[in-house]
């Protein structure tokens, strides 16, 4: 009996050893999987997060600009006239419908790459110091103190016009073609010019049409209208109203023609001023920068300065390209007044001019007073380029996040960087004004020389 006892008592001690075993084994077993799953999830969570920084290390953010100068230099957004305060909010999406999702717990680095690609949309046009030397040297042409013989008065004034004569100054602005207005305008430029001055006309794209088959007409065509001569109203106008707006764009072309126009004046006895006037991009494959070069380093040593005609932002870009390949202004303009108001610059330059020939010295200081209403326009054109992109960057941000484009956390963020950036912008102008008041009551010729060591200074 009691070895049955020890029996059954060894019998239940097997069994409960062989339970915790199990027990354990399988207690083991379950931790062991566990560990598995975890691991592996652990493993997934890991390749998640390296995936992540991976895609974030391929994220290129180019930094803002941090000087006036870089800000300047900075192309024109093909979307800048876009304006979401008018447009319907679906617009809005629709227009900036290829910016980065930034909807999924979006990183700060992804955030700034958002926000630069979306400046790069809406872009608009700022000037700096190198614009603003250019403004005042041709103010200050014919001054005794400019040693640039470019900028110094001879004998003989030429100012030649090539007018844009494309299709598209067909299209309408205030109820007039933009041809019609160029017309306008450019008759009452030329009847106040003063005596002994010469004018010459030359213009492209007027040939042809804008069809495919009629490209290589139309690129092949810049005819001077009227050729550099004292002016003469009758055969000026006769000219003038018989180009029509038609064709492709060969701005190389006239550029390069416009050489051959003033090859009879060279620089050493004639102030030569060209005038280009277009509302686009060249649409024939004329390389219309370097045309522009080799025009500006001849030895008929012209000022080339530059007018976009309501044109876009493509075409504003590559305007901007002659005008810095020929250290020459480039302004664009909107509508009729704002078109006269850069032909009355010239007609005051050769005002000026007559003066200069007839002696007369009080001409010249009235500049100062021009001077100051040019800084005025100047700062205020600055600040409100600012206070609109900031404004129009701001609603296209409250447009993404009430659509559910982007979370409030984004937005706050986004918000902030764009209220920041264009504060930056603003103080700029601020010490700009200051100090471009300062210069103004130098000479020229040292009011120039101050800003061109600022801006090397500030570029090097």
């Amino acid at each position: 009996m009691k070895s049955f006892s020890k029996l059954l008592l060894l019998i239940s001690i097997f069994l409960f050893i062989s339970a915790c075993s199990n027990d354990e084994q399988s207690a083991e077993g379950n931790e062991k999987g566990q560990t598995a799953e975890q691991t592996n999830q652990k493993e997934n969570d890991k390749e998640k997060e390296s995936g992540q920084k991976a895609e974030e290390d391929t994220i290129e953010v180019e930094p803002l600009p941090t000087t006036y100068e870089e800000l300047a230099k900075l192309p024109v957004g093909k979307l800048v006239d876009f304006n979401p305060e008018i447009a319907e909010p679906e617009k809005t999406l629709e227009a900036f419908k290829g910016l980065p999702d930034i909807l999924d717990n979006p990183s700060k680095q992804e955030l700034d790459y958002f926000y630069r690609e979306l400046l790069k949309l809406v872009q608009d046009e700022f000037k700096g110091p190198e614009n603003l030397m250019k403004e005042m040297r041709f103010q200050a042409i014919g001054s005794p103190d400019m040693e640039d013989s470019r900028y110094q008065f001879k004998e003989n004034l030429n100012v030649e016009i090539i007018l844009d004569a494309s299709g598209s100054m067909a299209q309408s602005i205030d109820g007039k073609t933009k041809m019609e207005i160029a017309k306008e305008t450019i008759t009452d430029f030329v009847s106040e010019l003063p005596e002994g001055a010469k004018v010459g006309l030359r213009v492209y794209g007027h040939t042809g049409s804008n069809a495919d088959s009629d490209m290589k007409l139309s690129c092949s065509r810049s005819d001077v209208v009227y050729p550099i001569s004292p002016m003469d109203g009758a055969p000026f106008q006769t000219a003038l109203d018989s180009v029509q707006p038609t064709g492709w764009t060969p701005t190389g072309l006239a550029l390069r023609e416009a050489k051959k126009d003033l090859e009879a004046f060279d620089g050493q006895n004639n102030t030569n001023i060209v005038y280009l006037v277009s509302d686009g991009v060249s649409t024939c494959n004329d390389d219309p920068v370097q045309a522009a070069k080799e025009l500006y380093s001849s030895n008929i040593s012209p000022i080339v300065n530059v007018i976009g005609f309501d044109v876009n932002a493509e075409g504003q870009n590559e305007l901007i390209e002659i005008a810095d390949a020929t250290d020459g202004i480039y302004q664009k303009v909107n509508d009729e007044s704002e078109l006269k108001k850069e032909f009355d610059k010239i007609s005051d330059l050769a005002q000026t001019w007559k003066d200069w020939k007839e002696k007369n010295t009080q001409a010249l200081e009235r500049k100062k007073v021009q001077n100051e209403l040019d800084i005025f326009g100047y700062i205020t054109e600055e600040g409100a380029n600012a206070t609109f992109e900031g404004t129009e960057i701001g609603l296209i941000l409250f447009i993404f996040k009430e659509n559910g484009k982007m979370d409030v956390e984004s937005y706050r963020y986004l918000d902030k960087v764009n209220d920041e950036y264009h504060d930056w912008i603003n103080s700029e102008v601020e010490k700009f004004e200051a100090e471009l008041k300062s210069l103004n009551n130098s000479s020229y010729a040292e009011a120039i020389k101050a800003l061109e060591e600022k801006y090397q200074q500030n570029t090097q």
